[in-house]
């Protein structure tokens, strides 16, 4: 009778070891309850590090600087002509302004106050963009940025 019960005993530590271990990813089921898989401890890694990032996935994901540098530089090249050395050095141009006006946004200060260190921003990188084109360029650049602050304006009106 001590054998039966023995052996009753070890089968059931059997089975409850294999459906924990089941339950937390060890046994090739992929992370069991939290959906972390390997090296996810208790299996719970999925669901507790979306719980400790707290907002963050509220916040839409920032762009980052190179795609938007792309998107500016693949609409000014042809509409401006140009040539290797002036996409480089324009598109230098915009990353740091973009960076820089990243920065601005951040601080802390007045909106007013953001608003026209932005508007001298703008200024200064349409001087340093200017710098780099021909004169046939400047004009195109020119009406480019008025076609722009035109659409700007038109979409703030509706």
């Amino acid at each position: 009778m001590k054998s039966i019960q023995t052996l009753f005993v070890l089968a059931l530590m059997l089975l409850s070891i294999n459906s924990v271990s089941a339950q937390y990813g060890n046994n090739g089921y992929g992370g069991g309850y939290g959906g972390g898989g390997y090296g996810s401890g208790y299996g719970n890694s999925g669901r507790m590090s979306q719980m400790n990032q707290g907002p963050s996935h509220d916040k839409p994901k920032e762009i980052p600087i190179e795609v938007t540098v792309g998107k500016i530089m693949e609409k000014l090249k042809p509409e401006l002509n140009l040539d290797a050395l002036q996409e480089i050095a324009i598109s230098n141009v915009i990353t740091e302004s973009i960076r820089s006006q990243g920065i601005l946004l951040k601080a802390e200060s007045s909106q007013e106050q953001k608003i026209e260190e932005i508007k001298a921003l703008s200024e200064t990188t349409d001087r340093k963009i200017n710098e780099f084109l021909n004169e046939d360029q400047k004009v195109k650049y020119k009406a480019l940025n008025e076609d722009s602050n035109s659409k700007k304006k038109s979409r703030r009106n509706r």
